[in-house]
């Protein structure tokens, strides 16, 4: 276990009497608590020494004249909580949980105050007010909206006495709700319902209203035991459960249930008033689920599966394309060399005039589109929408035939004149105004674009004037509103977006259109084709012309993608650079920077004093010039570090803390502690101590200075060694502690040290009087150098020589007096200076009796001669110091950091509280010892390859387990177990690891606190005390002995925890909770499961860590409770103890299971902010000094608002394992550091992405949560908290000086179905209305920067290999008709459009896309020549394989989620990844999404490559399909190429064993997927069965395709003799007919005769053959089929015959029960061993080849190559 996650010490007898004293044994009956024990205030408690805690709890004591709840019995002890419990039944575990909530949260809020409250015991109202009004401001806005009177009586103005009991009690009662709401939670403005009428009745009773009914006073509606969870939240949660039921696991339409949105938007209407009434009827037709009568259907929005819904949510974008498209083709027609030149010509201006009649088209199709897709939400109550819906349709037709009319004119008038005349003119004119009517909207639009706060008001305040204006134009909706963003950010992404726009266009005209129109025209023209089959549409090419148009035209859709995606890799560089990131990236520009680094420190990470003005603009002037000053060093900042400064001292502490920490972790060693360490000061030296890295050399250069210099004065060589402050400090330092060291071993009192005493006073008086270069012979020097070597040498050696000490003693006393003065004396006049012996008798050696070594126990001493012995001896520069490329990369970033700009960090009482919670299902907690030693099929363990990955830290750690007392290396599987588990599980991805790393907060925190409020005296007796007691953690550096015992398991002793005095733990836990969500952790608990074990552990060594839980009860027959129960350890107690058991109206999992347990364990966390950190994270000691800072953001406005989110950094932590891993870090870093920061600033559109952005938490707790939890159209339940947040008016910050570590996935199966959900999940984003609102109500360039960083990404990959298909398609298309023929014959090629078009693809394939980001991001944070070799070694690592293949995934499965749905949740498991994956599991993941797909493009290939007259230039040919190709065989070969042992040749022969065994395996109805074709092809065509209608003709009209092989393959076969009539393919047919016929002849002889009579089996066989032999003798010989037919036949008929199995498939429920089923399963079969056959040859043919193997496991794993792994060796199992 890390040292560091142990329980605090019991603090020592001086210690503050508020502090822990654990070895009191608590009274039986003591409650247990979470943080503070409120119910208990005289509790000696750390935490319960702030008056604020004190004055918190105080107030909610306040009941005072409160009429007490009847029917029960109230104590003296009872607070306003329980008076609100009592009252409206809510649980008593929920007000105990609330209860501390509020304490804490308004003790905090109180501690922040920057003027203390007048009495100090007391709450200040204020710090009430500001809670309540921000916690309901989501309340008091929804009522604003619904034009309702607000529940809240209390008067802004004037205050009343009893207005705080008031406010408490508002406040109070909204918690109490939200901590029982359990799954209401995720609907907030139906907590705002219940809330209205239960802080009504609650102003009921404080007025003493009196019942009409009774006559007695006033009770409220439902009270009594659990009253508000079982009248209240439970008919509502079984709403939602019986909703969900009949989602059918979420297979059932979306249109067709209410998801948690629907639910909620049910109360953004006064229709809930009606209806639901208060006490909830539960008789109303809300409770009606979907399906029966008479129920509510969908509210606010309908989800209705199409690609429609782009259109529809942005069809701002698609207009703009549409029309500029049509305008460019008119202008271009002309074919002028400028568009302008052609724009002089009126009758092109009169054309181009058509766009509005295409616009008000695009117009029709949206509210057509509107109306078809949102039918479901008329309802009697909503026939308001119905009306505005037909009206849009009605107008939008009546622009059509206006514009048609009034253009048609145009023309009339025109050729009545037959030239431009006046009245011609004037009908453009009057067309003109009509096109000015028709765009007031839009000039209306840009107005308040231009000024957004207008719009922001108009849609913010609830005046009817303004809902009725804006009607017409959207419905109106509680969210969305107020959208824009203020003028200088408007300003910048507008910018940004012209620009981006002016490239595309400029691109698409000259580059894309232009050069299409000649070709088209020539194509045109074309007569007397003559066509190779039966051609349908004489007379015209036009077909022909729109294949040629259809990739340039989709090209010119997606090309704004990679517009964007190259500027914003430059405006992301410039804001980087801005930022200082990538200043500092290695040692040597640490080493430069590092004399600023203290001061640095002390600036951003040590409060300062705040004086009550608070932050002025002077204030941040005066910020400014001391960062300048700080980055480059102005005014030597460093100079008022001398050693006696409390600054210096508290830098060393904080940075000696950060070395201890990665010597827990392993990634330094023991040697790395002490040279890169900073020393507390001893030895009475008089510089600031440096780490020794950084003084390295610097005495040799020093001493070769002297050297050469030997004639200067003092004062010149003095200033040339001050030049270096590392130099001045080296030389001042070595010369210290030479006189300490000496004067410390020779005894006191004897001659000796007299002697040594006069040397150094007489030297020190030649330095005063600046005469040393005159008394001393410099070139002596390098003598006393290597004198003083040996005597280091000597005193560090374990056994201890004394007579050679005294030697080298007696050699140097020689060499100073004879060599070293210049001005030689003789002995008497040495006797009388003192620096010879009075009484030296013959024989008697000088320093013989005198030297007196400390203690081998000393370990500050030894540790002292080892530095300096350091600085004497070193000659290299140390550049490598760290060894570990990690430790050196943490420390290059820190250090980087602190010269970025943040907020001051405030003192860590003053501080915003925080929480941190992580939602965890079952996956590892600590490795297991089987894990880690059991082998896997090549004979590796886990262990193992961590060793040989891991090389450095395996020694590390080994290092530390012997300093720890470890005698034997097999102890390591005995007593030290536990530690080799967690150094293993900290180099996966385990809760262990991310427990680890976000415990760093709470120590951060707690040596905060302590520097904060510790003096000057503390922090100097600190300093000295750690001194005298030493640091070590084992450290014995150069082998000086140690005993075990003298490491103790707790970190006392090791650190600044032997300094704290107590209240820092009361204070970090005060401001920082941990809690991880373990939702089955009360199960595992119940079977002993090993994970159950792990956690407790974990929260044993971690005492601010909590673990909720969802523990499942049984009451009674078939029923079974279900609570949210949080948990802790008592230190004191030694045990796990319950704290809340908060009951649960039923299952939480209703819809997707990761927010739903989030949501569970939320009610436990505190604090003003909550981090959201996924299991596979990681933090880190250094970044977590930050967190005071990243905090303080919050109060920082960015634009117009306050941050809600603030993102933080990522850096994933597992690009190191493989190649693939690297690729995926890659294309993963580029988006979490580049991509984001351009959403941030300038775009404004950064979303939630996932994990450790920090959300302020009671913002997201009034509003849904920190995600949203609807089954399915939910999937990717993080990016639904940023798109609430931009909706409810929120703001979502980056911020790059702090960052968390992340693992991705590292293998390419785990790759492939992480992106698999990632695009099915943005599939259902597109359905979203979500996505609809936020492409209507934001401005349409934030619109445009949302579209093109969430979903449009991945429509545009998909448009992308689109591209390809519609290319290929189009080019076989006219190869096989013969108009490629005439074309070629014609001699006006048009090869020139083909090259516009495949230049374009090409370089889209390569990759620009992924490429360009990762280069910029690269080269700004480790310079440009490391970036351009990063990129090249990673193409011939074929990472464009990966790239391309990785393409195929996200197309395949946005698409197929669009169309048909069936997204789910994928666990991609974190396991490492050095297994070999079977063929057959490679086929079950791969074969539809890319080796079918593959396949389909290898055949269009082979087609164009046989029968294309172009394809007879073989460079033409190359130059049209490489890039075809390349995708074709990335498809095929990546899970090959990038599957260890992929092209091992006898594990491809197992493989093809194995997966022809799993095609023929039938199985029963368990089978599973893996163990049978049959129920893996079921499951395959799962999504079919749960599409709908649309989903289904899609379907089969992209089957159609297939059937275009045969009708154009027909016609060339020589049978059909050169006819073009229709009856050759009908005939064709036949051929298809009479196969099928066979086969089923066959498989019935198969089924009845090869058991039994087997003969007659042989029998059948024989005479189908013969048959077959006869018919194809007679047709060679009476018809014109050649020999060559048979094969080319083959290629027709085969995707035939898979164009009807996929049709038969779509009609599956018909078929199914008929015997034509067994046949299309049968033909399947076949179909899927044929494919299996085309991918295996390649990669047998490979496996064959020699050589292969072995440089398939070098691209492999070249990163992890490059850093000395024995891989191979791994793969071969050849263990040393």
């Amino acid at each position: 276990m890390s040292i560091r996650n142990r329980a605090p010490p019991p603090p020592s007898s001086a210690s503050r009497g508020t502090a822990h004293r654990q070895n009191q044994s608590p009274p039986e009956e003591e409650e247990p608590y979470n943080i503070i024990p409120i119910h208990n205030l005289l509790a000696d408690h750390p935490s319960l020494r702030y008056p604020e805690v004190r004055a918190a709890a105080g107030s909610l004591g306040a009941v005072g004249d409160l009429r007490k709840p009847p029917f029960v019995q109230w104590l003296p002890q009872m607070d306003l909580l329980d008076w609100l419990g009592h009252f409206f039944g809510f649980q008593k575990d929920n007000v105990r949980n609330q209860r501390e909530h509020l304490v804490l949260h308004l003790a905090n809020s109180q501690m922040r105050l920057q003027s203390p409250p007048d009495s100090i015991d007391t709450l200040d109202y204020n710090v009430l007010r500001r809670f309540r009004r921000r916690l309901l401001r989501n309340y008091t806005n929804w009522c604003s909206y619904l034009g309702r009177t607000s529940s809240i009586w209390i008067s802004e103005s004037r205050r009343r006495d009893d207005d705080l009991r008031r406010e408490l009690l508002y406040v109070a009662l909204y918690l109490l709700i939200w901590g029982e709401s359990a799954n209401l939670r995720f609907v907030p403005e139906c907590i705002c319902y219940i809330f209205h009428h239960m802080a009504l009745e609650l102003n009921k009773i404080l007025e003493d209203y009196i019942d009409e009914n009774t006559g007695r006073p006033f009770l409220p509606t439902i009270s009594g035991e659990n009253a508000f969870l079982n009248q209240v939240v439970k008919p509502i949660y079984q709403t939602i459960s019986r909703e969900v039921e009949s989602s059918k696991n979420g297979t059932a339409p979306h249109s067709a249930w209410r998801n948690y949105d629907d639910i909620n938007e049910y109360f953004w209407s006064r229709r809930c008033f009606e209806k639901l009434k208060w006490p909830i009827d539960v008789g109303s037709t809300f409770f009606v689920v979907s399906g029966r009568r008479k129920h509510v259907g969908k509210t606010g929005f309908v989800e209705q599966r199409s690609f429609w819904n782009l259109f529809r949510s942005f069809d701002r974008l698609w207009v703009m394309l549409i029309l500029f498209l049509q305008a460019a083709i008119i202008v271009a027609w002309e074919q002028k060399t400028y568009p302008w030149e052609a724009l002089k010509s009126r009758d092109v201006q009169v054309k181009v005039l058509t766009v509005f009649l295409t616009w008000s088209g695009l117009r029709f199709l949206q509210s057509f589109l509107d109306l078809g897709t949102q039918y479901s939400l008329i309802s009697r109550e909503t026939m308001s929408v119905l009306v505005r819906m037909v009206m849009k349709i009605v107008v939008a037709a009546c622009w059509m035939v206006i514009f048609a009319v009034f253009y048609a004119r145009i023309w009339t008038q025109r050729k009545h004149d037959g030239r431009w005349s006046h009245s011609a003119n004037q009908r453009i004119i009057t067309f003109l105004e009509v096109a000015l009517v028709f765009l007031i909207p839009e000039i209306l639009a840009l107005v308040l674009f231009i000024i957004p706060w207008v719009r922001n008001f108009i849609e913010g305040t609830n005046w009817r004037i303004f809902y009725m204006l804006t009607w017409w134009f959207q419905s109106r909706a509680f969210v969305g509103r107020g959208l824009r963003e203020g003028l200088a950010d408007n300003v910048k992404y507008t910018l940004f977006w012209i620009v981006v726009l002016a490239t595309k266009f400029c691109f698409s005209y000259f580059l894309q259109i232009k050069p299409m129109i000649m070709p088209t025209k020539t194509l045109l023209r074309l007569r007397d084709i003559s066509y190779e089959w039966h051609q349908f549409f004489h007379n015209s090419n036009r077909f022909a012309v729109g294949l040629l148009w259809l990739p340039v035209v989709l090209i010119y859709l997606m090309d704004l993608q990679i517009w964007y995606s190259i500027y914003s890799s430059f405006v992301g560089a410039a804001v980087g650079l801005f930022a200082h990131l990538g200043e500092i990236r290695n040692t040597q520009q640490l080493r430069l920077r590092f004399q600023f680094f203290a001061s640095a420190i002390q600036f951003n990470l040590m409060p300062e004093e705040q004086l009550l003005g608070g932050r002025g603009m002077r204030n941040k002037f005066k910020d400014a010039i001391h960062r300048l000053k700080l980055r480059y060093g102005f005014g030597r900042p460093y100079r008022k570090l001398e050693s006696n400064q409390v600054e210096a001292n508290k830098f060393a502490l904080i940075w000696n803390e950060i070395i201890m920490t990665f010597r827990e972790e392993d990634i330094i060693n023991d040697k790395e502690v002490e040279l890169l360490e900073l020393p507390q000061n001893t030895w009475n030296v008089r510089v600031i101590r440096w780490p020794c890295i950084l003084l390295c050399n610097e005495l040799l250069l020093a001493l070769s200075q002297a050297r050469e210099l030997v004639d200067a004065p003092d004062k010149w060589l003095w200033h040339k060694i001050c030049k270096y402050e590392y130099r001045r400090c080296a030389v001042i330092e070595a010369y210290d502690c030479v006189k300490h060291l000496l004067l410390s071993i020779i005894k006191k009192g004897t001659e000796e040290y007299s002697i040594v005493m006069v040397l150094f006073q007489e030297i020190d008086h030649s330095i005063e009087i600046e005469k040393f270069t005159k008394t001393y012979n410099m070139y002596a020097l390098p003598q006393v150098h290597t004198k003083l070597i040996s005597l280091l040498e000597l005193l560090i050696w374990p056994k201890k020589d004394l007579g050679k000490m005294v030697n080298t003693l007696q050699a140097l006393y020689e060499t100073a007096l004879r060599d070293f003065y210049i001005e030689k004396r003789n002995r008497e006049q040495l006797m009388e200076d003192g620096l010879a012996p009075q009484s030296g008798g013959p024989g008697k050696l000088l320093f013989e009796n005198a030297v007196e070594l400390p203690g081998t126990d000393n370990d500050t001493f030894y540790r002292q001669v080892r530095r300096l012995h350091t600085i004497l001896i070193s000659r290299d520069s140390m550049h490598n110091v760290p060894r570990n490329l990690e430790a050196r990369r943490r420390i290059a970033f820190f250090s980087n950091s602190l010269f970025m700009n943040m907020p001051h960090a405030p003192q860590v009482e003053k501080m915003l509280a925080f929480s941190v919670l992580t939602p965890y299902y079952s996956e590892d907690v600590l490795l297991s010892k089987e894990q880690l030693c059991t082998d896997n099929e090549d004979g590796i363990s886990t262990l193992f390859y961590l060793q040989t990955i891991y090389a450095d830290e395996w020694e590390n750690f080994m290092e530390r387990m012997r300093g720890e007392g470890m005698k034997n290396d097999k102890e390591i599987w005995t007593t030290k177990l536990k530690d080799l588990r967690f150094w293993a599980s900290c180099r996966g991805q385990t809760l262990a690891r991310t427990v680890r790393g976000m415990m760093y907060y709470y120590h951060a925190l707690k040596m905060l606190a302590f520097l904060d409020s510790a003096s000057e005296m503390d922090i100097r007796e600190g300093a000295q005390e750690l001194s005298s007691m030493g640091q070590s953690v084992g450290l014995d550096g150069f082998g000086s002995q140690r005993t075990a015992s003298s490491r103790s398991l707790s970190r006392a002793g090791s650190s600044v925890n032997m300094l704290y005095k107590g209240h820092e733990y009361g204070t970090a836990l005060m401001k920082y909770t941990y809690v991880v969500a373990c939702q089955l952790y009360g199960a595992q608990k119940a079977k002993k499961d090993l994970h159950a074990d792990d956690i407790l552990d974990l929260m044993k060594n971690n005492e601010a860590l909590r673990v909720a839980y969802v523990d499942e009860v049984s009451a009674g027959r078939d029923e079974t409770e279900y609570y949210s129960v949080l948990v802790k350890y008592d230190q004191k107690l030694d045990k796990e103890v319950e704290i809340y058991r908060v009951k649960l109206p039923g299952q939480i999992k209703l819809g997707e299971g990761k927010p739903e347990n989030q949501n569970h364990a939320i009610i436990f966390t505190r604090g003003d902010a909550i981090q959201t950190i996924d299991m596979n994270q990681d933090n880190y000691f250094e970044e977590a000094l930050k967190v005071r800072n990243l905090l303080e953001e919050f109060k920082h406005n960015y634009g117009i608002r306050k941050p809600t989110v603030l993102g933080v950094r990522e850096h994933i932590f597992t690009g190191s394992v493989s190649s693939l891993a690297w690729f995926m870090s890659a294309q993963e870093t580029s988006f979490v550091t580049l991509g984001q920061r351009v959403l941030a600033n300038p775009l404004k559109v950064r979303m939630h992405y996932g994990h450790p952005d920090v959300f302020d938490r009671f913002w997201f707790l009034t509003r849904g949560g920190i995600s949203k939890a609807s089954r399915v159209i939910n999937i990717s339940e993080d990016i639904f908290a940023g798109f609430n947040s931009t909706l409810r008016g929120g703001n979502v910050t980056h911020h790059e000086y702090i960052q968390v570590g992340k693992g991705r996935d590292v293998g390419l199966n785990q790759i492939s179905m992480f992106e698999a959900k990632v695009a099915s999940g943005n599939g259902e984003q597109v359905l979203s209305r979500d996505v609809y609102r936020l492409g209507h109500r934001l401005d349409f360039f934030r619109m445009l920067s949302f579209f093109y960083t969430t979903v449009g990404f991945y429509f545009n990959t998909m448009m992308v290999v689109l591209t390809v298909y519609v290319f290929l398609w189009g080019r076989l298309y006219l190869c096989l008709s013969g108009i490629e023929t005439s074309i070629v014959a014609d001699n006006t090629s048009n090869n020139k459009a083909l090259a516009t078009i495949l230049n374009q693809q090409f370089i889209i394939q390569i990759g620009l896309f992924t490429a360009l980001p990762m280069i910029v991001e690269n080269s700004l944070e480790h310079g440009f020549l490391n970036a351009i070799w990063d990129f090249i070694t990673m193409q011939l690592q074929l990472s464009s394989i990966f790239y391309t293949f990785s393409m195929g995934t996200r197309t395949h499965f946005f698409g197929r989620t669009i169309l048909h749905g069936g997204a789910k949740y994928r666990a991609t498991g974190r396991g490492f990844v050095v297994q070999h994956k079977s063929f057959a599991e490679n086929y079950r993941l791969y074969a539809r999404s890319h080796f079918v797909k593959a396949i389909e493009l290898g055949l269009i290939l082979t087609l164009y490559a046989g029968f294309s007259p172009i394809a007879k230039g073989t460079f033409l040919y190359i130059a049209l399909t490489i890039s075809s190709w390349f995708l074709v065989m990335s498809w095929i070969l990546a899970p090959f190429v990038f599957n260890p042992s992929g092209f091992d040749w006898l594990k491809t022969v197992d493989d093809f064993d194995d997966f022809m065994n799993w095609i023929w395996y039938r199985g029963g109805v368990y089978t599973k997927a893996e163990q049978s074709w049959e129920a893996w092809w079921r499951e395959e065509q799962e999504h079919l069965r749960t599409t709908g209608l649309w989903g289904k003709v899609f379907e089969v009209i992209l089957d159609l395709r297939f059937f275009f092989f045969q009708c154009g393959i027909v016609y060339q076969l020589g049978i059909a003799a050169g006819s073009k009539s229709i009856v050759v393919y009908l005939l064709s047919w036949i051929y298809i007919v009479v196969a099928i016929g066979i086969f089923i002849v066959i498989s019935y002889a198969r089924d009845k005769y090869a058991a039994k009579d087997h003969i007659y089996y042989r029998l059948v066989q024989f005479l189908v053959i013969l048959l077959i032999i006869l018919v194809i003798i007679a047709l060679l010989r009476f018809t014109n089929l050649e020999f060559i037919d048979l094969f080319t036949s083959l290629l027709a008929f085969i995707p035939t015959g898979w164009g009807l199995i996929s049709i038969a498939l779509v009609f599956r429920p018909l078929l199914q029960s008929t015997v034509l089923w067994k046949v299309v399963m049968s033909m399947a079969c076949l179909y899927e061993i044929m494919f299996g056959v085309i991918v295996m040859a390649p990669v047998a043919l490979l496996s064959w080849m020699p050589g292969f193997q072995e440089m398939q496991t070098r691209i492999l794993f070249n990163e992890a190559f490059s850093r000395g792994l024995r891989i191979f060796q791994i793969l071969t199992s050849k263990k040393s």
